[in-house]
């Protein structure tokens, strides 16, 4: 692999700087290369150069036969400086600090890690942590960390990334249970250098990974992390992240631990629905998705899922549809095979109940399991059957075969699901190779989640690789800076963005020859840059038809102004068409950690009322702009609800993908640009209102 990384994830020499038979850490650590068998060198340094773990030491890095590839810093914090100024005057070029009281611990530890990583930048040194548990290379038998490593690891294809050691070892070890191989575990800590972003870049290029799978208390460099994200989907290896921080509390223990700040939990989930990231909630549901995804792989239609047990079925049923899983019904030619098969008395749904018929002839798993997989609407096939855990449990080894047959016979991936989480054990794995059984997983409400993140995150692959580029065409950066309504929506016509025709009108006369010129009904609003609220001051006269009430609403409107702002700047009235009733919606622009964020929802009072919006980081494109309107709780008021006009959703997403690249050309001095509404009738679809906030000087 050509990665800046490979030697530092892959060392064939080590030094254990802090080496000591008084340390639990120094103990497990080195332990752990002789329970994997690492057949590279591994060296000792203390301050004595006292002998440990029967083997030699020397005083310093320098002292070494050769230059090692890596090393491992486990002394006292206090000591951390001094030890990391020996590693990079011996040469060495990549380092892992075991030892904590750095950012974690407050500000004179972020001090302390500070200087750390800005010596280790002039030295050309790669650190990983402080506060880092290291890493296990599961596929080459590399332990640099204390993590106890069993005597049966499985090998495969999960990598594990996670800032929190303890937490990295718990979904190892989780994983592992679970029969799943593992390429990767790596706790990156405090990140002060090597981030998660860094580090997804790395197992995105490897061969050995298939699936990452991320627990993050917060993202160091957001621009960084979505481009290895981007790169992980390009390579196919989808990227399943366990983030905490959706709540206050949960932020403010994020920031204890890692010394980070968590950002917006909402603009979080934007980017994993851009990016094809899985987001799940705990780490059962983190690695029992690895675990189905390394198996699967994209799987590409609906899954079709049998079983003996009725109440798994119907259980099934329930948490397909709260999880989004798709069990299309099964094809007419599917159905009439089925039914020459199953009992009388079976109904034929999806998921499908095999019955009891199943016990007396346990060749229907294999038939049906058969029969399924070659329907056109499905793509992949699961059975619901309890794996034994050991000896002890009862073993149906012809009805355990007649699956694995099943399973396998047909080109799209299949799986078996335990109906409740249980261990998959070395008795599990060997009963598996023997009959056949390809993959197994469970229990039901977490494989029913995993196999619709799995299902949701192949379509957006597929969708993805059909989209041209991914984002909207965006203008360049411009230096028009509109503050005022009048400003803003003429500067968004100029962008191409769709906009009602509005005229300023100084005067009352030119308010009445701007009436003239639409040629029926108009509305005046005050035309203020200060004054933002218009309707809340008297500053909106709508549906005005006649010289006389034009004049008349002109001069309310004016003495309502001065009236609330004795000192705003005012321009007189802005002049616009009245417009029949539509679906009025809200398209804002906002910064952010993560860069410059649209949202979209409905407009008018219902932005605040109902809550009820969806965003992205722009830019966007229209696809991704459809996906926004279709996430909206009021999505049914879009295609006309009892009687009114519904909206044409291809031309709202066009606007508001213009209205997006219009406001990323007025730079990042821009805070907010605010249209609401943004009126739908048809395919007619106008800003109304503007409205642009800059940032001070």
């Amino acid at each position: 692999m050509n990665h800046n990384l490979h030697i530092f994830f892959q060392p064939r020499s080590v030094v254990l700087v802090g080496a000591t038979d008084k340390s639990a850490w120094s103990q497990l650590i080195h332990g752990n290369f002789g329970a994997m068998g690492y057949d590279g060198q591994v060296w000792l340094v203390n301050k004595r150069g006292t002998p440990a773990h029967g083997r030699a030491a020397v005083t310093s890095c320098r002292d070494l036969p050769a230059v090692p590839d890596i090393a491992y810093i486990f002394v006292p914090t206090d000591a951390v400086r001094e030890a990391l100024e020996d590693v990079a005057e011996a040469g060495i070029r990549h380092a892992l600090i075991l030892s904590s009281g750095y950012a974690e611990a407050g500000p004179d530890g972020t001090q302390k890690q500070d200087g750390l990583i800005a010596y280790a930048r002039d030295k050309g040194v790669t650190l990983l942590g402080p506060n880092s548990l290291g890493f296990i290379n599961y596929v080459h038998d590399i332990p640099v960390s204390p993590f106890p490593v069993g005597k049966e690891y499985l090998r495969g294809h999960l990598a594990i990334v996670s800032q929190s050691g303890a937490t990295t070892n718990v979904i190892a070890n989780f994983a592992q249970q679970q029969g799943i191989g593992l390429s990767y575990a790596i706790a990156t800590g405090n990140e002060a250098d090597l981030d998660t972003a860094r580090v997804i870049d790395y197992l995105a290029q490897d061969e050995a990974t298939r699936v990452i799978a991320v627990f993050a208390e917060t993202i160091k460099d957001p621009a960084a992390f979505r481009t290895a994200a981007r790169k992980a989907a390009a390579a196919g290896k989808p990227l399943i992240i366990l983030k905490v921080g959706r709540t206050e509390l949960a932020s403010q223990l994020a920031q204890a631990h890692t010394g980070s700040v968590t950002g917006d939990d909402r603009i979080f989930d934007a980017v994993c629905a851009q990016d094809n990231i899985i987001r799940v909630t705990s780490i059962e549901e983190l690695v029992v998705t690895a675990g189905v995804l390394a198996h699967t792989g994209p799987i590409e239609g609906g899954v079709a899922i049998i079983s003996i047990s009725g109440g798994a079925c119907e259980v099934i049923a329930d948490t397909a549809d709260l999880a989004g899983l798709a069990l299309p019904p099964f094809a007419e030619a599917t159905r009439a095979t089925l039914q020459a098969v199953i009992a009388d008395y079976g109904a034929i749904f999806n998921p499908l109940d095999v019955t009891g018929a199943a016990v007396r002839d346990p060749s229907l798993f294999e038939r049906i399991l058969t029969i399924l997989a070659a329907d056109p609407a499905i793509g992949l096939t699961a059975c619901v059957y309890d794996l034994p855990r050991d000896g002890g449990d009862f073993v149906d080894r012809t009805a355990l075969t007649c699956i694995g047959a099943g399973l396998a016979a047909s080109k799209t991936p299949g799986i078996m699901i335990n109906q409740a989480i249980r261990p998959v054990s070395a008795f599990s794995r060997n009963l598996m190779a023997e009959l056949g059984i390809p993959a197994v997983t469970g229990g039901l409400d977490l494989a029913v989640r995993a196999l619709a993140a799995a299902q949701r995150w192949s379509e957006r692959r597929v969708r993805k690789g059909k989209a041209d580029t991914g984002l909207s065409r965006q203008a360049a950066i411009t230096s028009a800076r509109p503050a005022s309504e009048y400003e803003t929506l003429i500067y968004l016509q100029g962008q191409g963005a769709p906009v009602i025709q509005v005229e300023r009108a100084p005067t009352a006369d030119e308010a009445v020859e701007a009436w003239r010129a639409i040629g029926g009904p108009v509305v005046l609003k005050i035309a203020s840059s200060a004054i933002q609220h218009k309707s809340d001051i008297g500053g909106v006269r709508l549906n005005l038809d006649s010289e006389v009430a034009i004049r008349d609403a002109f001069a309310a409107i004016m003495t309502a102004a001065r009236a609330a702002y004795p000192d705003a700047p005012i321009d007189g009235c802005l002049v616009a068409p009245m417009r029949p009733v539509g679906i009025e919606l809200f398209v804002g622009i906002a910064q952010s950690p993560w860069g410059p964020v649209i949202v979209a929802g409905l407009g008018g009072v219902w932005i605040e009322l109902l809550a009820d919006t969806s965003l992205r980081l722009l830019p966007i494109d229209e696809t991704e702009a459809r996906a926004m309107l279709d996430e909206l709780r009021a999505r049914r008021i879009l295609d006309g609800y009892r009687g009114a006009p519904a909206a044409d959703l291809g031309a709202v997403a066009e606007a508001m993908c213009k209205i997006g690249n219009a406001a990323l050309a007025l730079g990042p001095d821009l805070v907010t640009l605010e249209i609401n509404p943004l009126l739908a009738r048809g395919d007619e679809v106008e800003a109304l209102d503007a409205l642009a906030v800059w940032r001070d000087g």
